[in-house]
Protein backbone atom coordinates (compact mmCIF):
# COMPACT_ATOMS: atom_id res chain seq x y z
CA UNK A 1 0.00 0.00 0.00
CA UNK A 2 1.89 2.80 -1.16
CA UNK A 3 0.88 6.63 0.13
CA UNK A 4 2.14 7.64 -3.36
CA UNK A 5 -1.32 7.30 -4.82
CA UNK A 6 -2.77 9.50 -2.33
CA UNK A 7 -0.41 11.92 -1.58
CA UNK A 8 1.98 13.09 -4.29
CA UNK A 9 5.51 13.97 -3.70
CA UNK A 10 4.80 17.36 -5.11
CA UNK A 11 2.43 18.17 -3.42
CA UNK A 12 4.27 17.70 0.13
CA UNK A 13 7.42 18.90 -0.78
CA UNK A 14 9.52 22.19 -1.49
CA UNK A 15 12.85 22.23 -3.60
CA UNK A 16 14.50 18.99 -2.22
CA UNK A 17 16.71 19.82 0.77
CA UNK A 18 15.55 23.49 1.52
CA UNK A 19 14.66 24.95 4.05
CA UNK A 20 10.75 24.78 5.17
CA UNK A 21 10.80 25.92 8.93
CA UNK A 22 13.04 28.19 10.33
CA UNK A 23 12.78 29.83 14.41
CA UNK A 24 14.65 32.37 15.11
CA UNK A 25 15.24 33.06 18.47
CA UNK A 26 11.84 32.43 19.65
CA UNK A 27 10.72 32.67 23.16
CA UNK A 28 7.47 31.44 24.48
CA UNK A 29 6.82 32.02 28.52
CA UNK A 30 3.65 31.33 30.46
CA UNK A 31 3.82 33.93 33.02
CA UNK A 32 6.84 33.95 34.39
CA UNK A 33 7.61 30.49 33.61
CA UNK A 34 10.21 30.74 30.03
CA UNK A 35 8.96 27.54 28.44
CA UNK A 36 11.06 28.32 25.05
CA UNK A 37 14.35 30.42 25.02
CA UNK A 38 15.66 32.41 21.76
CA UNK A 39 14.89 29.53 20.33
CA UNK A 40 17.02 28.49 17.05
CA UNK A 41 16.38 25.68 14.71
CA UNK A 42 15.57 24.77 11.50
CA UNK A 43 13.83 21.74 9.47
CA UNK A 44 14.86 21.13 5.95
CA UNK A 45 12.11 19.93 3.16
CA UNK A 46 11.46 16.40 3.25
CA UNK A 47 13.18 15.66 6.47
CA UNK A 48 11.61 13.89 9.20
CA UNK A 49 12.70 15.58 12.27
CA UNK A 50 12.01 14.30 16.39
CA UNK A 51 11.70 16.02 19.36
CA UNK A 52 12.77 14.29 22.56
CA UNK A 53 13.29 15.52 25.87
CA UNK A 54 11.59 15.33 29.64
CA UNK A 55 7.63 17.02 30.04
CA UNK A 56 7.84 20.48 30.05
CA UNK A 57 10.51 20.89 28.19
CA UNK A 58 8.94 23.26 25.15
CA UNK A 59 8.35 20.29 22.65
CA UNK A 60 4.39 20.49 21.98
CA UNK A 61 4.82 24.12 22.22
CA UNK A 62 6.78 24.56 19.37
CA UNK A 63 4.04 22.65 17.20
CA UNK A 64 1.15 24.59 18.88
CA UNK A 65 3.49 27.87 17.84
CA UNK A 66 3.12 26.37 14.10
CA UNK A 67 -0.23 25.57 14.38
CA UNK A 68 -0.80 29.34 15.65
CA UNK A 69 -2.63 28.12 18.48
CA UNK A 70 -0.17 29.95 20.29
CA UNK A 71 1.92 33.10 19.62
CA UNK A 72 5.62 33.98 19.92
CA UNK A 73 6.26 36.59 22.76
CA UNK A 74 9.87 37.43 20.33
CA UNK A 75 11.35 36.16 17.88
CA UNK A 76 9.56 34.70 14.52
CA UNK A 77 8.85 31.97 12.60
CA UNK A 78 8.90 30.86 8.81
CA UNK A 79 7.74 28.65 6.83
CA UNK A 80 9.00 28.14 3.43
CA UNK A 81 9.73 31.55 2.68
CA UNK A 82 6.85 33.35 4.32
CA UNK A 83 6.76 34.63 8.03
CA UNK A 84 4.04 32.58 10.19
CA UNK A 85 2.68 35.45 12.48
CA UNK A 86 4.28 38.36 10.92
CA UNK A 87 4.13 40.09 7.53
CA UNK A 88 6.83 42.25 5.92
CA UNK A 89 5.17 45.63 5.28
CA UNK A 90 6.86 48.91 4.27
CA UNK A 91 10.69 46.95 5.10
CA UNK A 92 9.81 46.07 8.17
CA UNK A 93 8.26 43.31 9.99
CA UNK A 94 4.38 43.70 11.62
CA UNK A 95 2.21 41.37 13.26
CA UNK A 96 0.20 39.78 10.10
CA UNK A 97 -3.02 39.46 9.94
CA UNK A 98 -5.88 36.33 10.40
CA UNK A 99 -5.70 36.16 6.18
CA UNK A 100 -2.31 35.84 6.06
CA UNK A 101 -1.59 33.26 9.21
CA UNK A 102 -4.82 31.37 7.43
CA UNK A 103 -2.56 31.30 4.42
CA UNK A 104 0.69 30.16 5.69
CA UNK A 105 -1.49 27.17 7.98
CA UNK A 106 -2.52 25.86 5.06
CA UNK A 107 0.95 23.80 4.70
CA UNK A 108 0.66 22.52 8.49
CA UNK A 109 -1.17 19.75 9.16
CA UNK A 110 -1.22 18.53 13.29
CA UNK A 111 -2.30 15.27 14.70
CA UNK A 112 -2.89 15.39 18.55
CA UNK A 113 -3.07 13.52 21.37
CA UNK A 114 -6.63 13.49 22.07
CA UNK A 115 -8.24 12.44 18.06
CA UNK A 116 -10.40 15.97 17.94
CA UNK A 117 -12.98 14.28 15.77
CA UNK A 118 -16.12 15.56 14.75
CA UNK A 119 -18.38 13.41 16.87
CA UNK A 120 -21.65 14.27 14.83
CA UNK A 121 -20.25 13.62 11.41
CA UNK A 122 -19.03 10.07 9.71
CA UNK A 123 -15.31 9.09 9.45
CA UNK A 124 -15.51 10.49 5.57
CA UNK A 125 -17.15 13.51 6.49
CA UNK A 126 -14.34 14.39 8.91
CA UNK A 127 -12.09 14.33 6.17
CA UNK A 128 -13.68 15.91 3.51
CA UNK A 129 -14.61 18.71 5.66
CA UNK A 130 -11.59 20.96 5.63
CA UNK A 131 -10.99 20.26 1.92
CA UNK A 132 -14.03 21.36 0.87
CA UNK A 133 -14.45 24.29 3.42
CA UNK A 134 -10.82 25.47 3.52
CA UNK A 135 -9.31 24.28 0.48
CA UNK A 136 -12.49 24.75 -2.08
CA UNK A 137 -12.68 21.35 -3.41
CA UNK A 138 -15.51 20.09 -4.55
CA UNK A 139 -17.04 17.10 -2.72
CA UNK A 140 -16.82 14.76 -5.26
CA UNK A 141 -12.86 15.34 -5.53
CA UNK A 142 -12.42 15.60 -1.42
CA UNK A 143 -14.48 12.23 -1.33
CA UNK A 144 -12.38 10.75 -3.73
CA UNK A 145 -9.02 11.92 -1.68
CA UNK A 146 -10.51 10.70 1.47
CA UNK A 147 -11.44 7.48 0.06
CA UNK A 148 -7.98 6.69 -0.83
CA UNK A 149 -6.60 8.29 2.53
CA UNK A 150 -8.84 5.37 3.99
CA UNK A 151 -7.26 3.13 2.02
CA UNK A 152 -3.66 4.20 3.67
CA UNK A 153 -4.77 3.91 6.83
CA UNK A 154 -6.69 0.88 6.30
CA UNK A 155 -9.91 1.66 7.53
CA UNK A 156 -11.65 1.62 3.79
CA UNK A 157 -14.37 -0.54 5.24
CA UNK A 158 -15.16 2.35 8.39
CA UNK A 159 -15.75 5.24 6.25
CA UNK A 160 -19.85 5.12 7.11
CA UNK A 161 -19.37 5.14 10.77
CA UNK A 162 -19.35 7.35 13.75
CA UNK A 163 -16.66 8.19 15.77
CA UNK A 164 -17.91 7.02 18.85
CA UNK A 165 -18.16 3.52 17.12
CA UNK A 166 -14.03 3.36 16.13
CA UNK A 167 -11.58 2.50 18.56
CA UNK A 168 -9.00 4.99 19.33
CA UNK A 169 -6.03 3.46 17.39
CA UNK A 170 -9.01 3.39 14.20
CA UNK A 171 -9.94 7.15 15.76
CA UNK A 172 -6.35 8.33 15.58
CA UNK A 173 -5.77 6.70 12.23
CA UNK A 174 -8.68 9.04 10.98
CA UNK A 175 -7.23 11.80 12.15
CA UNK A 176 -4.32 11.25 10.36
CA UNK A 177 -5.96 11.03 7.02
CA UNK A 178 -7.89 14.17 7.98
CA UNK A 179 -4.61 16.01 8.35
CA UNK A 180 -3.02 14.66 5.13
CA UNK A 181 -6.50 15.61 3.44
CA UNK A 182 -4.98 19.28 3.12
CA UNK A 183 -1.88 17.81 1.54
CA UNK A 184 0.40 19.73 3.50
CA UNK A 185 3.77 20.40 3.42
CA UNK A 186 4.66 19.60 7.08
CA UNK A 187 2.94 16.86 9.09
CA UNK A 188 3.12 17.45 12.97
CA UNK A 189 2.25 14.35 15.54
CA UNK A 190 1.88 15.25 18.75
CA UNK A 191 2.38 12.25 20.88
CA UNK A 192 -0.17 10.79 18.54
CA UNK A 193 0.20 6.99 20.82
CA UNK A 194 -0.24 8.19 24.34
CA UNK A 195 -4.02 8.49 24.42
CA UNK A 196 -3.97 4.71 23.31
CA UNK A 197 -4.22 1.21 25.06
CA UNK A 198 -0.90 -0.03 24.38
CA UNK A 199 -2.50 -2.89 22.05
CA UNK A 200 -3.68 -0.41 19.86
CA UNK A 201 -0.10 1.61 19.43
CA UNK A 202 1.45 -0.84 17.04
CA UNK A 203 -1.20 0.04 14.77
CA UNK A 204 -0.94 3.73 14.53
CA UNK A 205 2.77 3.80 14.43
CA UNK A 206 2.85 1.42 11.23
CA UNK A 207 0.81 3.54 9.67
CA UNK A 208 3.17 6.73 10.42
CA UNK A 209 6.14 4.18 9.40
CA UNK A 210 4.30 3.94 6.15
CA UNK A 211 3.81 7.56 5.63
CA UNK A 212 7.09 8.65 6.50
CA UNK A 213 8.81 5.31 3.91
CA UNK A 214 6.89 6.14 0.86
CA UNK A 215 5.65 10.10 0.71
CA UNK A 216 8.28 13.28 1.13
CA UNK A 217 6.10 15.03 3.42
CA UNK A 218 7.84 16.84 6.07
CA UNK A 219 7.48 15.65 9.74
CA UNK A 220 7.92 17.02 13.02
CA UNK A 221 7.44 14.30 15.69
CA UNK A 222 6.80 14.55 19.30
CA UNK A 223 7.04 11.28 21.36
CA UNK A 224 8.04 9.04 24.10
CA UNK A 225 8.35 5.98 21.56
CA UNK A 226 11.71 6.37 21.10
CA UNK A 227 11.52 2.39 18.82
CA UNK A 228 9.44 4.26 16.82
CA UNK A 229 11.63 7.85 16.51
CA UNK A 230 14.52 5.75 15.85
CA UNK A 231 13.06 4.28 12.59
CA UNK A 232 11.69 7.44 11.06
CA UNK A 233 13.69 10.34 11.75
CA UNK A 234 16.36 11.71 10.01
CA UNK A 235 17.45 13.77 12.78
CA UNK A 236 16.76 13.92 16.67
CA UNK A 237 17.05 17.19 18.70
CA UNK A 238 17.18 16.55 22.25
CA UNK A 239 15.14 19.36 24.74
CA UNK A 240 15.37 20.63 28.22
CA UNK A 241 14.40 23.73 29.62
CA UNK A 242 13.73 25.37 26.34
CA UNK A 243 16.76 25.19 24.56
CA UNK A 244 17.95 22.34 22.15
CA UNK A 245 21.08 20.50 24.00
CA UNK A 246 21.90 18.45 21.11
CA UNK A 247 20.65 17.14 17.86
CA UNK A 248 22.43 14.43 15.01
CA UNK A 249 20.92 11.31 13.80
CA UNK A 250 19.11 8.70 15.47
CA UNK A 251 22.40 6.52 15.58
CA UNK A 252 24.20 9.02 17.34
CA UNK A 253 21.68 10.52 19.57
CA UNK A 254 20.27 6.72 20.68
CA UNK A 255 23.93 4.87 20.76
CA UNK A 256 26.62 7.81 21.98
CA UNK A 257 25.01 11.13 23.07
CA UNK A 258 27.31 13.79 23.60
CA UNK A 259 25.59 15.51 26.92
CA UNK A 260 25.33 13.89 30.28
CA UNK A 261 21.53 15.23 29.62
CA UNK A 262 20.56 13.51 27.27
CA UNK A 263 22.54 10.26 28.75
CA UNK A 264 20.79 10.81 31.62
CA UNK A 265 16.85 11.04 29.59
CA UNK A 266 17.91 8.41 28.04
CA UNK A 267 18.71 6.01 30.78
CA UNK A 268 15.65 6.99 31.71
CA UNK A 269 12.91 5.86 28.42
CA UNK A 270 14.95 3.27 27.09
Amino acid sequence: MSADTHLPKDAARSAGGTELIRFDRVTKRFGSHTVLDALDFTVSAGKHVTLIGPSGSGKTTILRLLMTLLTPDEGTIKVGDAYLTHEEKGGRLIPAGEKHIREVRKNIGMVFQQFNLFPNMKVLRNITEAPVHVLGLGKDEAEERARGLLDLVGLTAHLDKYPTQLSGGQQQRVAIARALAMRPQVLLLDEVTSALDPELVAGVLDVLRDIARTTDITMLCVTHEMSFARDISDDVLMFDAGRVIESGPPEKIFTDPEHARTREFLGAVL
